[in-house]
């Protein structure tokens, strides 16, 4: 398997950042179309990340990773619990095996879901990982809500 790159992206806020513009009809023709992958963690990310590399690979799409890490309110978004070129750096062996050129948007915010929804494109193709449980987890919660916000999402479970 041919090993691609990833780009690395670490956003500051994005609950306070504008919604991820409107593309008109001819402009989404003109760029290839983007699968966006939520993470959640390492293992079921890591199989999310395969789907969509499947997917990207019949459809000639781009694969886009976010990354929300949650800072808390008595820290400034600057400084989060977690150092973000330590999260750079697992994020990137873990998108480097792919074989697919991956986009990572790690995204410093205060409400993962708030942040999630303003990360996407309209309509964007989707995919969350989590794991198999007969209860509503946070990961099916979220998928729910994405596509009840016109988000096409594929699902995808881990043991």
């Amino acid at each position: 398997m041919e090993r691609t790159g990833h780009q690395v992206t670490t956003v500051k806020d994005c609950s306070l950042a504008p919604k991820a513009s409107r593309v008109s009809w001819s402009e989404s023709l003109e760029s290839p179309l983007e699968i966006t992958v939520v993470f959640t963690d390492k293992r079921s990310s890591l199989n999310a990340l395969r789907t969509a590399a499947l997917l990207a690979g019949g459809l000639n799409a781009r694969v886009r990773l976010v990354v929300p890490q949650v800072v808390s309110y008595a820290l400034p978004l600057s400084e989060p619990p977690i150092p973000t070129d330590f999260v750079e750096q697992q994020i990137g062996h873990l998108v480097s095996d792919l074989g697919v050129d991956t986009k990572v948007d790690i995204c410093l915010c205060r409400n993962k879901r708030e942040s999630l929804l303003r990360a996407l494109r309209p309509h964007s193709v989707t995919v969350v990982g989590g794991r198999r449980r007969w209860w509503p987890t946070w990961e099916r919660r979220l998928a729910r809500e994405l596509r009840r916000s016109g988000h096409e999402v594929i699902f995808t479970e881990t043991e």
